[in-house]
């Protein structure tokens, strides 16, 4: 008789200043701060794609494979929210929501063509309320992006190939998980609706 394998799952909320991954393996990384180091996860737990360093937010950990592969997927919508060094303007919007070219790998990519919007209040989320810069260096804003495709440092290649890059990136939402928890919290779960 077969018995069904258990898996975890986490929702989790990744803060500032941490990077996605539990064990440091590399001696270049010595003085990081891993994600593993903020709760006492099982063994076998894995981050579902990646945040890097200085992005925040949504972040979906398993233990499960098949799951973590599905999430990645383009059959799943990644929501990302962005603060823009200055007052992104409509051709910015509508060159990203056709695509814009960046580069992946030493090569040139086009990426596929996504929603952007403008957003007028974070309020919707739970995004800490974190200094980024000093007003005087001119005007930010927020812009609303969903893809599904994660190339490396995708979203802040495609703001800054508008001409307006990307001060600050949380993740909001990856296919109906929404970002809910404060920075740092993380709750398990049954499953992932995504």
């Amino acid at each position: 008789m077969l018995t069904k394998e258990i898996h975890h799952h986490f929702i989790f909320h990744k803060p500032y200043g941490y990077l996605s991954q539990f064990v440091n393996n590399q001696n270049k990384r010595k003085n990081k701060r891993l994600i593993g180091e903020l709760h006492d996860f099982p063994e076998g737990v894995m981050a579902i794609g990646r945040l890097d360093e200085n992005s925040e937010g949504l972040l979906l950990l398993t233990t499960d494979g098949k799951k973590s592969e599905y999430i990645r997927s383009r059959k799943v919508e990644k929501e990302y929210y962005a603060l823009v060094d200055g007052v992104i303007n409509d051709d910015a919007i509508e060159a990203l929501q056709k695509g814009v070219t960046i580069g992946v790998n030493s090569e040139e990519y086009t990426t596929k063509p996504c929603t952007a919007f403008y957003i007028h209040s974070v309020a919707e989320y739970p995004i800490e309320d974190r200094k980024v810069r000093d007003e005087r260096h001119g005007p930010k804003s927020w812009v609303g992006i969903i893809v599904t495709e994660g190339k490396f440092r995708q979203v802040r290649k495609m703001t800054a190939a508008v001409g307006f890059p990307t001060l600050r990136l949380v993740r909001v939402r990856i296919g109906n998980v929404k970002l809910e928890l404060p920075a740092g919290a993380v709750k398990k779960v049954d499953d992932f609706d995504a």
